[in-house]
């Protein structure tokens, strides 16, 4: 229970610091941005560290980071589908959820990580 809680209280002030800082710069989209997935990912990584040492919480991160990756080639294949070649929205993004998992997977497997 008290994960639960630390858990909350930690991604709340880290979400709400990053909206804070994200809200201070421009363009305002970057608000957006930095308002939830890098103040979670730090909330995690604390309590990973907390909980199961230093050694985790790195092959944790790295695992973090293989994922944006992922997501970066994954937006990009989508932009490719939906402006290049006109696909429709639906058709685009199933395409481009096997470049997902196959950069996610391929690094994860090439450079290991703690899945």
């Amino acid at each position: 229970m008290t994960e639960y809680l630390v858990r909350f209280v930690a991604g709340g002030l880290i979400v709400s610091i990053f909206a804070i800082l994200g809200d201070m710069l421009r363009p305002k989209s970057f608000a957006g941005l930095l308002g939830a997935a890098p103040s979670v990912a730090l909330a995690t990584l604390g309590i990973a560290v907390v909980q199961h040492g230093p050694q985790y919480a790195a092959a944790a991160s790295w695992t973090m980071i293989y994922g944006a990756i992922a997501l970066a080639c994954y937006s990009l294949a989508v932009c490719h589908l939906l402006m290049r070649i006109r696909l429709g929205a639906l058709p685009a993004t199933v395409l481009a959820f096997v470049v997902w998992l196959g950069v996610a997977f391929g690094l994860l497997a090439g450079l290991g990580g703690a899945a």
